[in-house]
């Protein structure tokens, strides 16, 4: 499946929502899991504002990618986060989307924390 990396560095991000479990199937409630690694993914919500836009993105990140608190508002960086297109057949409709990966999501008040403790 193509990837493609999204810069960040323009960007202002910060937690929509406080990470979830990503759910595989809702109707057994399965939770997702990175095929790579086996980690449990879950799912942050973040407000993504760059060039005069702001839109929420629902980023999948397996679950030890997730540092710091993740609290609504917090300022974050996004680590190795891509895009994929994807589409599906459902009930005889064709859905498409993009779906939203990043390796880590870090919160960047612990940091600027620990810059000044320095």
């Amino acid at each position: 499946m193509r990837q493609i990396p999204v810069d960040t560095s323009a960007a202002t991000v910060m937690v929509a929502k406080t990470p979830q479990p990503k759910v595989k199937d809702r109707r057994t409630g399965e939770i997702a899991t990175d095929m790579e690694t086996g980690a449990n993914m879950m799912t942050v919500d973040v407000m993504f504002a760059a060039n005069d836009e702001v839109e929420i993105l629902s980023i999948a990140v397996p679950e030890p990618g997730i540092s710091g608190e993740l609290a609504m508002g917090t300022p974050v960086a996004l680590t190795g986060l891509v895009a994929r297109p994807w589409e599906n057949d459902f009930n005889g409709q064709k859905r498409h989307g993009i779906a939203f990966r990043a390796v880590a999501v870090t919160s960047l008040v612990a940091a600027a924390a620990q810059s000044k403790a320095a």
